[in-house]
């Protein structure tokens, strides 16, 4: 519910809120977060909206896009239901090199595998080009395109506490977690140590890197 809370904030008192997941237990999460009667909340796929053509005037996407099979199928969908005038509003990771902590976990956690990153890891940051970008925009059809990266700062209270979540949360340390799982404690402590030697113990400040991009049908 992120986003959602977000636009409640920004957007005029009585616009109609569409907040929508392809995860049911995402939405019953943001549930909990938010009450307003403005927000309706529905299961939708962006690769298929169900919502009438020409019907919405701006579709925001948080770092989505990644995780959806068909790219140019969820594109053409959002520019469907898009109003003329509307656009299309969302955000994508950039390189992984350039989102520092998240590359440092999965360098080590290779590491102890012993195998280079697999390209399932590299999903989220994916959608890093900015080029490929416009052109998919284009492609489904919007115009006056425009793509940003934005570099900022992660912090967390603790080192610790960074290493603590890219344990449990990690696709190749569940992994480990499955084939070595006394190695857990140990690598967890190597993580922290390392994050902490690049981006400090208390509090941990890396770098991030992601890019909005926006399309507008005419």
């Amino acid at each position: 519910g992120r986003v959602t809370r977000h636009l409640q904030r920004r957007l005029l008192p009585g616009t109609r809120l569409i907040a929508s997941d392809v995860s049911e237990s995402m939405l019953q999460q943001a549930k909990k977060q938010l009450h307003a009667a403005t927000i309706q909340w529905q299961f939708i796929d962006a690769q298929n909206i169900g919502l009438p053509e020409n019907s919405i005037d701006l579709v925001v996407c948080a770092f989505g896009y990644m995780f959806v099979e068909n790219k140019e199928k969820a594109m053409a969908e959002a520019y469907r239901v898009l109003k003329p005038g509307g656009s299309l509003l969302f955000t994508t990771w950039s390189k992984l090199e350039e989102n520092a902590a998240s590359h440092t976990s999965m360098l080590l956690a290779a590491e102890y595998l012993g195998i280079p990153i697999p390209a399932s890891s590299l999903v989220a940051t994916s959608m890093h080009n900015e080029k490929e970008l416009k052109m998919l925009l284009a492609t489904a059809g919007f115009s006056a395109i425009t793509t940003e990266k934005v570099q900022l700062f992660s912090v967390t209270s603790t080192a610790r506490e960074a290493a603590a979540g890219f344990v449990k949360g990690g696709t190749l340390y569940k992994e480990i977690a499955q084939r070595f799982p006394e190695q857990i404690p140990s690598i967890t402590l190597a993580l922290e140590n390392a994050l902490a030697q690049k981006f400090g113990a208390a509090p941990m400040v890396a770098p991030i890197s992601a890019i909005i991009s926006r399309g507008w049908k005419k």
